[in-house]
């Protein structure tokens, strides 16, 4: 395993924005969009499972003032903590971009049917990490009684900024190109912030709240898998997998990690 990026830690544990944070963006080279449609062999198939797990001293997780806003004090009756970093008891990692970032070059694989959603509920972004593909759709939904703003600050795809009052209908927007990652913020609640993962193939996962994740029908090959938090930065790994094979790989941040 091999880190990218180390530094220090304690700087960016506040939820507020760092220009560091936004620094992390990539770009691929894009499929040619008449290119053969790729279709993975069901019968060779492989899986990749594992874990993302932080080890040291746990920081305590820092309480945010959102007192300029009585509906998101009210929405929030036990306070309002920083998300930027979750960590489980036993050291699971939530809130982790996982993909494969090389070893499908050149494959155009189909457009997804399905549709991303990004709520807005108890003045935060929900989820706060998410992956897309380009051309998928992504639905912005207002869940709360106050009015948001949606400001995706893309560097490769076109940078949209828009509000949303309760009530609304959904803002569906699509990205045209991958872009890894893309912070997303609210111009009125400063606090409010997400992060999109727009990948150009659909082998990637964010790490849930016992730190695991899943890439499942991956066609067997040479990759190389690499996992990203906002706050612990960047770590990646090289991956073979066979066919039909269920590979577990985990992943493993610490105190002296950052991004």
């Amino acid at each position: 395993m091999r880190r990218l990026a180390p530094l220090a830690l304690a700087a960016l544990l506040c939820g507020c924005s760092r220009s560091g944070q936004e620094k992390t963006t990539e770009k691929a080279q894009q499929p040619k969009p008449d290119a053969p449609i790729f279709h993975v062999d069901p019968a060779t198939a492989a899986t990749v499972t594992g874990t993302v797990r932080f080890t040291g001293h746990r920081p305590a997780r820092q309480k945010i003032d959102i007192s300029e806003d009585p509906a998101c004090v009210k929405a929030n009756p036990g306070g309002f903590y920083d998300e930027s970093l979750i960590v489980g008891p036993s050291g699971a990692v939530a809130n982790t971009f996982v993909y494969i970032s090389k070893g499908l070059e050149g494959k155009n694989f189909p457009k997804p049917a399905s549709v991303v959603v990004l709520d807005q509920k108890g003045c935060k972004f929900t989820p706060r990490i998410l992956g897309t593909e380009p051309g998928q759709q992504l639905d912005v939904t207002n869940s709360d009684a106050v009015t948001h703003n949606v400001h995706p600050l893309a560097k490769f795809n076109r940078e949209w900024n828009q509000s949303q009052g309760p009530g609304d209908p959904p803002v569906k927007r699509k990205f045209a190109r991958q872009e890894i990652m893309m912070r997303v913020k609210c111009n009125i609640h400063n606090w409010m912030r997400a992060w999109i993962g727009v990948v150009d193939h659909p082998y990637f996962a964010v790490s849930g709240v016992d730190g695991s994740f899943r890439i499942p029908n991956l066609p067997p090959g040479d990759y190389t898998l690499r996992a990203w938090h906002e706050t612990l930065g960047e770590s990646e790994q090289s991956l073979h997998v066979g066919p039909n094979e269920s590979k577990a790989v985990s992943f493993t941040f610490s105190s002296t990690s950052g991004g």
